[in-house]
């Protein structure tokens, strides 16, 4: 019998989305709006990264920007809404665990919602040269 190497059991893949995204195009919506832009995509603990990062070097707060960015839209595929609710903007953080990985954190009330739907999300996000690019797989409920 053939079984996938890490297989967690019964539970499968419900979503998967991807994003991919110049960095020059989300560096010119800062250019033009500001902390404004900032603040409309990014939730309240990436914002504090966001301004850490780019008080000590612009470009790479940014280069976090844009990974973000991509990160939400990716995430948006993967549970099949889009932006639309109760999926917004700042209501999905990638934020970074202890060993650096990132992990998904919601906020209400799409975390509710994605909760009665699905399981673990999984994000990984990447930024080389001029393009950010960020992959959701969304894993489904278990029992489901």
């Amino acid at each position: 019998m053939n079984t996938l190497i890490g297989q967690a059991g019964p539970q499968g893949i419900a979503g998967i989305g991807t994003d991919l995204i110049y960095i020059h195009r989300i560096q010119a919506s800062y250019d033009r709006f500001g902390m404004r832009f900032a603040k409309r995509i990014l939730g309240p603990e990436e914002i504090i990264r966001f301004e850490g990062r780019y008080t000590r070097d612009a470009a790479r707060g940014i280069r976090f920007l844009a990974t973000r960015f991509a990160a939400k839209e990716a995430f948006s595929k993967a549970i099949g809404l889009g932006m639309r609710m109760p999926m917004y903007w700042s209501g999905m953080q990638t934020l970074n665990a202890a060993s650096g990985k990132p992990v998904v954190v919601l906020a209400e009330p799409l975390k509710t919602w994605y909760e009665q739907r699905f399981g673990t999300a999984h994000v990984s996000v990447t930024d080389e040269s001029d393009l950010a690019m960020a992959f959701v797989l969304v894993e489904s409920k278990k029992g489901q």
